[in-house]
């Protein structure tokens, strides 16, 4: 297998943050993929089983913190290794990422299955059907989660060197075997017996384990000394001051993405309280979302990587070039996504609800949330070159304190007549002030480094 990584201190900037950025973007574009799959087929059995994996997901969702805490340690401290041109301390930080990886995903998958109950009943759907299809879903994608966590990390210590082709085509497997086990296993075509969201999970997690196995095949096949995770023996216990660099990076990111989640978790018990057809238009419409969500969290692991190497290389004006040129794009990206949600927010819900009540619901959430798509896209952009320099304390303080007021909005909102769209404004006016504040905080840390 011929070398893949692309060189990010040296040369065109555009060209350096375009190659790694479109093939990571792609991966994003994929994940999303993956999950609109899931919705589009789960809808074919009505909005309570939308809602119940919604609320089992949120478990998959809260479990990420986790596996951030390594992917971020690892990608950020692996890339500044790089930069500064040490590569056996490169492969010692991914040597200790991968480590405690098996350990969390092996951790949060017993706890997940031997407390499902307690854990599903935090939500009150107040529908057996909803609740069933909850505990289903949750016990195989939180008891499986460890080959998510092994995707994560792995697709961060390939794009930390500069890689983002091997995990985009480990993305194009698993989104083929995952598009083609959904309507089978969900619906039972031929042989295969109707499984309905059972199948949906199992085939996430199969997908998912593919991933898995396509990178690390692409570590073993490679002939590159320059792979940090070519011949890597997990399995060697490496130096406690290894995995204290990864915990030092990674541990913000983990409470960051932790708290953003258990907000979440709060804001849908909010919404419960209008009923399954809410749950699952705000499960949904965060699926959708995604298409903006994650193509601009693959752009943001492109500028975390490209920040680290570079400010490793002691190069910070080349930092500041790389994020004008990453900024410009996201902000367009972010614009079209707007105006799609804006202009066609029936069609889209159409996709996959097919009650007039839900289908009005899902048409609200998307006009509203839509006007916070480019601001959210900056903000996750711009997490990721700030985490490069190493501030992911910084990035950290900053987004738990504008999350965490999206409840006091919503309590606020939600008692006015807008009621369930007060929710949806909640989330909306906190991404906007986010995206803001975030732009400030890079400007206001890159002067001061460069003085």
């Amino acid at each position: 297998m011929k070398n893949r990584q692309v060189c990010l201190t040296e040369g065109p900037i555009l060209r350096s943050l375009v190659a790694l950025a479109m093939p990571i973007m792609a991966s994003s574009f994929l994940n999303t993929v993956y999950s609109i799959t899931d919705m589009a087929w789960i809808g074919l059995l009505g909005s309570k089983a939308v809602a119940g994996v919604g609320v089992g997901g949120m478990y998959v969702w809260l479990s990420q913190g986790l596996s951030s805490l390594t992917r971020m340690g690892a990608q950020v401290n692996v890339a500044q290794s790089f930069g500064r041109g040490r590569r056996d301390e490169a492969r010692e930080y991914a040597c200790g990422a991968l480590q405690l990886t098996l350990l969390f995903g092996m951790l949060f998958a017993l706890v997940s299955v031997c407390f499902t109950d307690g854990l599903v009943a935090l939500f009150h759907l107040g529908d057996v059907e909803a609740v069933r299809c909850a505990k289903s879903y949750m016990q195989i994608t939180c008891g499986m989660v460890i080959f998510s966590y092994m995707t994560v990390v792995l697709t961060g210590i390939y794009t930390a060197q500069g890689d983002s082709k091997t995990p985009l085509v480990a993305n194009i497997i698993g989104l083929i075997i995952n598009m083609i086990m959904d309507p089978v296993l969900i619906l039972g075509i031929g042989p295969f017996p109707r499984m309905e969201v059972v199948g949906a999970a199992i085939a996430t997690v199969t997908a998912q384990f593919i991933v898995m196995l396509v990178m690390i095949l692409g570590a073993w096949n490679t002939k590159s000394t320059e792979n940090v995770l070519t011949g890597m023996k997990v399995w060697k216990l490496v130096e406690g001051r290894f995995f204290k660099g990864v915990f030092r990076i990674g541990v913000p990111t983990a409470i960051q993405g932790t708290v953003y989640c258990v907000i979440s978790m709060v804001l849908t018990r909010m919404v419960a309280v209008f009923g399954p057809g809410a749950v699952a238009v705000q499960r949904v419409g965060g699926q959708v979302e995604a298409v903006s969500w994650n193509t601009a969290d693959g752009f943001a692991a492109a500028i975390n990587a490209f920040s680290a190497q570079n400010y490793g290389a002691g190069q910070m004006e080349r930092v500041r070039k790389g994020y004008r040129i990453s900024f410009r794009t996201i902000v367009i990206w972010g614009a079209l996504i707007t105006l799609a949600f804006i202009l066609l927010p029936k069609s889209i819900s159409e996709v996959f609800f097919h009650e007039g009540d839900v289908i009005g619901i899902s048409v609200d959430y998307f006009r509203i949330v839509g006007i916070s798509e480019a601001f959210m896209c900056v903000e996750l952009m711009t997490v990721g070159a700030l985490s490069g320099l190493g501030r992911t304390k910084l990035c950290s303080i900053i987004s738990i304190l504008l999350t965490v007021a999206r409840v006091p909005l919503a309590v606020v909102f939600a008692a006015t007549p807008l009621a369930l769209n007060g929710i949806w404004w909640a989330l909306t006016i906190s991404s906007v002030v986010k995206g803001i504040v975030f732009v400030i905080a890079f400007n206001r840390v890159t002067i001061a480094k460069n003085n």
